[in-house]
């Protein structure tokens, strides 16, 4: 991997996750902030980023898919932890671009303290968005059939996250947004990581099974042939020795 091609992944990550959370904040905080507008504009800004970026990236734009995605294996520690720094900035960025266009600061939008129904919501959102980018990652989707899939996947997330929480399912758009609490915090994170890892366990094609099932094909197959060699040697008639006639004919002469 060359360095402009590191260079290249972290910017991805950058400026994927400012405009998601730029694209999320202005809907949200609009006249027309109903959960499934935002559930709409934000799939919809997912599925074009990941067209644009995911050959680049990966696409991930969240710092819970980042951490889902590095237990999975799918990422390497220390590229995990270049994409969360990218991610967070991202989402600074968005942040403090939001302030200078509307020239006010962002009300925080977080509770103060700790709510569990958030927590839930946030925590089961993301479980079905990242289940849907596993299922995508597993069963090799590329081009739009894998951002169709991505953006959907947040369409769903967001309208069931949205009955009780903010449904940001990101903690760098949370941050941009405001709704920076620990409950939004730590609920995507845990939603991704049970959910990519509940798709591995029970839902991916496993090499094993089939590695099994093709060696027993084998070995299945070699005894067939055994015997079907065996009865055709057994049907083919014996060849009568030619040495013996052969004996009889010279001592036939001989004696003349």
């Amino acid at each position: 991997m060359t360095v402009r091609s590191k260079i290249a992944m972290l910017v991805a990550e950058f400026l994927g996750t400012g405009i998601l959370a730029t694209a999320i904040i202005n809907v949200a905080r609009s006249q027309i902030g109903i959960g499934y507008f935002v559930a709409f504009s934000a799939a919809i800004t997912y599925l074009l980023l990941t067209l644009v970026f995911s050959a680049t990236s990966g696409a991930h734009f969240n710092p819970a898919v980042t951490i889902g995605m590095w237990t999975l294996r799918k990422i390497q520690t220390l590229q995990a932890l270049a994409y969360l720094a990218a991610q967070m900035l991202g989402g600074l960025a968005a942040w403090r671009l939001a302030e200078y266009f509307t020239g006010q600061k962002l009300a925080s939008i977080a509770s103060k303290s700790f709510e569990w129904k958030v927590f839930v919501a946030e925590m089961l959102g993301t479980l079905v968005f990242t289940f849907g980018i596993t299922a995508a990652i597993y069963q090799k989707f590329e081009g739009a059939k894998m951002a169709a899939t991505a953006g959907a996947s947040l369409f769903v997330g967001v309208v069931v996250a949205s009955l009780a929480s903010n449904a940001a399912l990101n903690p760098a758009v949370a941050l941009a947004n405001q709704t920076w609490g620990r409950a939004d915090i730590f609920g995507p994170i845990v939603g991704a990581v049970v959910g990519m890892n509940l798709y591995a366990l029970l839902f991916a094609p496993s090499t094993r099974v089939a590695a099994s099932s093709s060696a027993a094909t084998t070995t299945s197959v070699a005894p067939a042939r055994r015997k079907t060699a065996a009865t055709a040697a057994k049907r083919k008639p014996a060849a009568k020795p030619r040495t013996t006639a052969r004996r009889k004919t010279t001592t036939a002469r001989r004696t003349r």
